[in-house]
């Protein structure tokens, strides 16, 4: 796992490099999966090995995660970033807000598992490519 790129995909996200480009660079650098700890602000990167590598996450002003996970307002803020309306700090912000305590990424898998603190959570599928 190329420890480098996945600094500089953290990087890219929050220059809101749209997330099919980063997820590219990370499955290139041996990605398998990650899971980001919105509570701790910190991503974990998981290679088909079984290592990892962390990585904190720059987010400043960020509200504390909200206590009841509010399953609609996280698929909104999912839209609103796919289409380009918002970058990738206010979704972190918004779904925060919305009650996402953590959230894992499943490259292989081409999904995306949001929850809440109690165990609620949305399941979205990556877009189809075009």
């Amino acid at each position: 796992m190329n420890v480098e790129t996945i600094a500089e995909c953290m990087k890219l996200s929050f220059a809101s490099t749209p997330f099919p480009q980063v997820v590219q660079k990370l499955a290139g650098a041996g990605v398998r999966s990650y899971t980001a700890d919105l509570i701790r602000l910190r991503k974990t990167y998981y290679d088909a090995n079984s290592e990892s590598a962390v990585e904190t996450m720059p987010l400043t002003s960020g509200p504390a995660v909200a206590p009841q996970f509010d399953k609609a307002s996280v698929a909104e803020t999912i839209c609103a970033i796919q289409h380009g309306q918002i970058g990738y700090p206010e979704f972190l912000r918004k779904i925060m807000a919305a009650g996402c305590s953590h959230y894992s990424v499943y490259i292989g898998g081409r999904k995306a598992i949001y929850f809440g603190r109690d165990g609620d959570f949305h399941v979205e599928n990556f877009p189809s490519g075009k």
